[in-house]
């Protein structure tokens, strides 16, 4: 038995919650997952989970455990990228993810310049519009939009971003410009990520603080850009982030409506785990994106005032 390697199955069924969401993530059956934690559990002669049916628990020995292996692995890979000079000149994957729309328009330039730099580094840019574990996806460095769990990763504030609620000048000119929340109830909306529930969007207000709107949804779509070229289209109001909407407002295209509503700006971060020291890789990245996208950020807010 390969306790590495068992070692790094236990920890997948641990961070995905359980055997199945392991084998996806690792691309093995569910049947081998299952079969190298029965041959780790008799190789400790200790169980490590109580299954039921419907999940699975570490038992107090699992959890010791799983902290124990955690740990080795993460000293094995320091060690590697000690070993492979990691720490000491710019080379080896450096692998980035952050939101899809964000991404291709503001990250993806400074990657194209730091590779331009930096000959000896390769990059994967994992562009999701969701939020994956970093240790466990083996994730170098990620972009956060919104407020940040407490976790032991390291995170640097770039800056900030309004949600904007708008529409194109000509569904305006017909339906009106709502002067509350309420207003949207009787509107068509676009909306993403919600395509199965009745979509609720957030407001802030003087004397409520947050409150919740339920909208009418006349289109759903699973990506921002997709909800900006619907609102732009005159198909209805759409509630975006400010980056994904300032061109189409500065063009006049979209009208930010109800902005005395909005709520608190949401904070932007570069996002990295927080063990040991940085791979030189790591830090010429961080070094040269945080302040680039810092000053993407303060243009963005300044080409659309706050009102």
């Amino acid at each position: 038995m390969d306790r590495f390697d068992a070692m790094a199955v236990l920890l997948a069924v641990v961070d995905k919650g359980g055997f199945s969401a392991a084998g996806r993530a690792l691309r093995m059956p569910v049947t081998t997952v299952s079969r190298r934690i029965t041959d780790l559990e008799d190789h400790l002669g200790a169980k490590l989970f109580v299954r039921t049916t419907r999940q699975v628990s570490l038992t107090e020995a699992g959890v010791a455990y799983v902290a124990a292996a955690r740990r080795i692995l993460g000293d094995v890979e320091e060690a590697e990228k000690n070993a492979a000079g990691e720490y000491a000149e710019p080379k080896g994957e450096l692998v980035i993810t952050a939101p899809i729309f964000f991404g291709r328009r503001h990250v993806m330039p400074v990657v194209e310049e730091f590779l331009q730099l930096h000959p000896r580094i390769t990059v994967r840019l994992v562009l999701l519009d969701r939020n994956i574990p970093l240790v466990e996806d083996h994730i170098d460095m990620a972009v956060r939009i919104g407020p940040l769990p407490d976790s032991s990763m390291i995170a640097t504030r770039i800056g900030q971003l309004r949600t904007v609620v708008c529409a194109s000048p000509k569904f305006l000119g017909v339906h009106g410009v709502p002067s509350t929340p309420e207003m949207l109830r009787n509107l068509p909306c676009i909306t993403f990520n919600a395509p199965f529930s009745s979509p609720r969007w957030r407001f802030h207000t003087s004397d409520q603080g947050l409150v919740e709107v339920p909208v009418d949804t006349r289109l759903s779509v699973s990506l921002a850009e997709a909800a900006l070229d619907a609102a732009i289209h005159d198909i209805g109001v759409a509630r975006l982030l400010q980056y994904q909407v300032a061109e189409a407002v500065q063009a006049g295209h979209l009208t930010p409506i109800l902005e005395s509503w909005e709520i608190p700006p949401t904070p932007v971060h570069l996002v990295h785990a927080g063990r040991g020291r940085l791979p030189l890789k790591m830090r010429l990245f961080l070094d040269l994106a945080a302040p680039k996208l810092r000053t993407i950020l303060e243009g963005i807010q300044s080409g659309m005032p706050v009102p």
